[in-house]
């Protein structure tokens, strides 16, 4: 019988709790429901969930610093999140994007929408198995055992991260716009802003270090992946 992939539900409201929760059940997760911080780091120790639903506002500590928090934690780093927030405006969503979610979904929210974003970011998060090792220069990555190593030395990205690398590794040195990655990366079914790249790109280019000048900008076009980058 297959597992039920667990959600971890971190929202205060419980009537909207109660409504995600019914709605995962019934499209095949097993939702776990807390109401601030405390509880999901409790749930966290004692067993990790597939996907973190995280509200912004909680009582205590805000869903911003949890994700940070859980971001930096080598637990929890791997763990997908997507920030559920009332907040709109585009500083806000990208301050979560920073924090280390890997989308964001504004209320009021239609729980098709909610379920569509859970699964692409869980396809995300599963790498395609029995894939090709890629290799450009001194950069190598491995879908099948979800490594990633400049200079043999390993490198730790997050599942959006690792599938936008896999993409562009896979199809080096042509430029990709930003509505062309949304929909090879997200999927042309998940509604997110262009700038989404951005941060993601930032983010990427962060965690690879040296190698992040290899992931250049094309002014105007977007972004190519390349062995030769040019200077500075």
């Amino acid at each position: 019988m297959k597992k039920m992939p667990t959600v971890l539900v971190v929202e205060d409201e419980p009537a909207i709790a109660e409504l995600i929760a019914v709605n995962l059940r019934h499209n095949g997760y097993r939702p776990i429901c807390v109401l601030d911080g405390e509880g999901a780091q409790r749930e966290l120790e004692v067993q990790l969930p597939q996907l973190i639903l995280l509200d912004w506002m909680l009582p205590g500590e805000s869903g911003l610093t949890l994700a940070k928090r859980w971001r930096a934690n080598a637990k929890t780093k791997e763990v997908p999140i997507i920030m559920l927030t009332a907040r709109g405006d585009e500083s806000d969503r990208v301050s979560g994007l920073d924090a280390g979610a890997d989308d964001y979904i504004a209320k009021p929210f239609s729980t098709r929408e909610l379920l569509a974003r859970i699964r692409a970011v869980l396809r995300r998060h599963t790498p395609d198995q029995d894939e090709p090792v890629l290799q450009i220069g001194s950069l190598r990555l491995d879908p099948n055992t979800y490594r990633v190593l400049f200079d043999e030395v390993p490198l730790k990205l997050g599942p959006t991260e690792f599938k936008l690398l896999h993409y562009l590794m896979t199809n080096p040195e042509r430029v990709h716009s930003r509505s062309q990655l949304l929909d090879k990366v997200w999927g042309d079914h998940v509604y997110i802003e262009e700038r989404t790249v951005d941060v993601h790109i930032k983010r990427l280019r962060e965690s690879l270090g040296y190698a992040g000048a290899m992931i250049e900008t094309v002014r105007g076009m977007g972004y190519r992946m390349t062995a030769t980058p040019s200077p500075s």
